[in-house]
């Protein structure tokens, strides 16, 4: 598991992974057939350096922390994590990447954060197209699909998040989340498309529901936001530096 330093000082971090000493290659557009140029790098020793003489520690990082209000795979953007120290105080690490070119930055944040939810939402477009595809040779009417959304969001206005079943997987996004209809309302749904759809249309109707109502269109789809929770850390006499075994050694050859 990868290993986050906090220099208790100055706030900053460092997440130290098998690929802080990976070199980098710069090519000379002028000389396309050079051979490109290595040059060596050591991210957790510029980090030493940066702070020599700075109280550190370790932080643990909570699993399954991870947050940020970009899609996962966006290399630029601000994330972040949970973390805990040997005495269980809590901290958000802040991860910051402004461009590509730029190395990632950690900053330390004494306290916490939730996600706050927002708002479900039916997903209207995807069930419209569902049901268009699916029925393209027996379409529903306009007023129909109209009539059969609305009724979903009448439902869905009246149920509680925290009792639906969350279905993983399903968002590329960390702030966006899909819930499974329970039981209940899923009848009172089927119910209530009687006064819509008469005879072979609702049974098309109520088999169309059965098939998605755990996957897809009939999903419904939660965001959230980021809400932090800020600290002021206990102040206390400066410790004797808190360096690790292998900074120690680091720090003997210079």
């Amino acid at each position: 598991m990868n290993q986050f330093l906090r220099c208790m000082d100055c706030g900053e971090g460092f997440m130290k992974t098998p690929f802080d000493q990976c070199p980098e290659y710069e090519y000379d557009s002028n000389h396309p057939s050079e051979p490109a140029q290595v040059i060596k790098r050591d991210d957790f020793q510029e980090f030493l350096t940066t702070h020599a003489g700075h109280r550190l520690e370790y932080l643990e990082v909570i699993e399954n922390s991870f947050v940020s209000d970009k899609n996962y795979t966006e290399p630029v953007k601000t994330s972040y994590l949970k973390a805990t120290n040997s005495k269980k105080e809590k901290f958000v690490i802040k991860r910051v990447r402004e461009n590509i070119g730029e190395k990632v930055r950690y900053q330390v944040i004494p306290g916490d954060y939730f996600l706050e939810c927002t708002g479900v939402e039916v997903q209207s477009e995807e069930i419209t197209k569902k049901l268009e595809i699916k029925f393209r040779m027996h379409p529903f009417s306009e007023t129909k699909i109209s009539a059969f959304l609305k009724l979903y969001k009448r439902i869905v206005r009246g149920i509680d998040i925290k009792n639906l079943e969350r279905i993983p997987g399903e968002s590329t996004h960390p702030l966006e989340e899909f819930y499974k209809m329970d039981d209940m309302s899923l009848f009172y749904l089927l119910r209530n498309c009687r006064n819509i759809f008469k005879g072979v249309e609702y049974s098309t109707i109520e088999d169309f529901i059965y098939r998605h109502k755990d996957d897809g269109g009939l999903l419904l789809k939660t965001r959230y936001r980021i809400q932090m929770i800020e600290e002021a850390e206990t102040k206390e006499e400066a410790p004797s530096t808190v360096i690790p075994v292998e900074v120690r050694k680091v720090i003997k050859k210079e």
